[in-house]
């Protein structure tokens, strides 16, 4: 496989399936408008397709690891191309819920398999760049999803973007061409596995999102159930002997807390900006974009630095930049919205950087057999943070009505602070854990 060809134009991809989450944010209030239903009831357009999204990237990384890549490439970017079709005709809420739904069920193939084909047919000595290339892409698709929804919006109408995602017929049949050839394994597929996934990540989301005890209850027992599953599943939709590995268990909690950290500030920023200075959609995009396009600049650099000096120095690196950014949000967010525009120049960056250096550490420490699996169980925690991370940053916001704007502001980047710092000791205890594992004998390494 010529990966210096395959992968750009696998990122592209990922941009465009990307895209399509934070293209929507700005046409909300469009839709709302448009189809006359509430607030509450249209941002599921956005949280439906984020949930979704997380869930098609586990779904297609497990059947990596028995089906090939090309079958799975073809089912996921038909569906996600389809169901784009159908959406640029939605003229009510159902029609546009359903066409953000089908489309959520086939854009995880991008992300999921990215990864899985970065890490099974890309030497490690030069793994770094293409998983950085990946990130690079997905920075980019967050900071010019605004702009790009917010121009498409305006001047054409919220159904056009679904025109953006319609794209992907155009790179389909190239990629087909370029991808290696596999064949299929025997594989029994773990329904119940994958019903149990879906229904814990779907309760769990929704009860912190409507503030449910009840459902909260009912996602925790679900993962009980699940629990109980794995242990006498002996071909389970998730791998049980990825929670075997140690280093692997140790990786989980910072790939969720960087995607905390990203969403989170990703959220905050725009409502700092129309909040505080009364910038509109366009000019919001418009001042984060240019970290995101830097972020995209660095990619080649990035994935030299982690090549040449490790994972583990890159993820330090930028985890100590994500917290000295949050500070300076958190000490002078109401002095000048330059504060952010520069600001995210540095954050964006980092959290590529961060991303990248992890995913890559996480490829090394997995077993070929394992990557699919290991691969995508670590996407799932990260989406699963993120959307997380958006949900609970706007419950502390409401919390805080009864004080001022830049109090409640203060206050959730002070809580991103905090998590930044967690996952910053989490991080050292895993060096600490993996200078350890290689003072083992080699047999005992490999165990670990």
């Amino acid at each position: 496989m010529n990966d210096k060809v395959v992968m750009p134009i696998w990122t592209f991809g990922l941009f465009i399936v990307l895209m399509n989450t934070t293209m929507f944010n700005v046409s909300i209030p469009s839709i709302i408008q448009d189809i006359g239903v509430s607030a509450s009831l249209a941002s599921w357009i956005i949280s439906s397709y984020s949930i979704g999204y997380a869930l098609s990237t586990v779904i297609f990384s497990r059947l990596s690891d028995v089906l090939p890549i090309r079958r799975l490439l073809t089912i996921g970017l038909a569906i996600l191309g389809l169901a784009s079709i159908f959406g640029i005709f939605a003229s009510n809420f159902q029609s546009l819920l359903f066409a953000r739904v089908a489309q959520s069920a086939g854009a995880g193939v991008t992300a999921g398999l990215g990864l899985v084909i970065a890490s099974r047919y890309i030497p490690y000595e030069r793994r770094g760049r293409a998983i950085s290339m990946i990130s690079a892409g997905a920075a980019m698709a967050f900071g010019l999803g605004p702009i790009v929804g917010g121009v498409i919006t305006e001047y054409i109408g919220w159904n056009g973007l679904f025109g953006v995602t319609s794209l992907v017929f155009v790179i389909l049949p190239v990629l087909l061409r370029l991808l290696p050839k596999e064949q299929p394994k025997p594989f029994r597929f773990d329904i119940l596995g994958a019903v149990l996934t879906i229904f814990n990540a779907v309760a769990i989301l929704t009860a912190v999102t409507q503030r449910s005890f009840i459902l909260m209850t009912v996602g925790i027992i679900s993962i009980a159930a699940h629990i109980w599953h794995l242990k006498r599943k002996k071909e389970s939709f998730i791998n049980p002997k990825l929670f075997a590995k140690p280093m692997y268990r140790g990786l989980l909690p910072v790939g969720f807390c960087i995607l905390v950290l990203n969403l989170g500030n990703l959220f905050i920023m725009p409502l700092t900006l129309a909040n505080l200075y009364g910038d509109s959609p366009l000019i919001i995009g418009l001042m984060i974009a240019p970290g995101a396009i830097l972020s995209a600049f660095l990619t080649r650099f990035i994935g030299r630095w982690i090549d040449r000096y490790g994972n583990i120095r890159v993820l330090i690196l930028g985890h100590v930049t994500l917290a000295l950014i949050l500070f300076v949000f958190w000490a002078i967010l109401d002095s000048s919205p330059a504060v952010i525009l520069f600001g995210y120049l540095f954050f964006s960056p980092a959290a590529s950087a961060s991303l990248a250096s992890l995913n890559n550490e996480t490829s090394r420490i997995l077993p070929s057999n394992l990557i699919g699996s290991g691969m995508g169980f670590m996407q799932l925690i990260q989406f699963f943070g993120g959307s997380l991370s958006v949900a609970i940053c706007g419950m502390l916001l409401e919390y805080q009505k009864k004080h001022s704007l830049v109090h409640a502001y203060e206050f959730v980047y002070a809580v991103l602070i905090a998590v930044s710092v967690c996952s910053l000791c989490l991080l050292l205890r895993y060096l600490l854990s993996s200078r350890r594992v290689h003072s083992l004998p080699d047999n005992e390494a490999r165990c670990a």
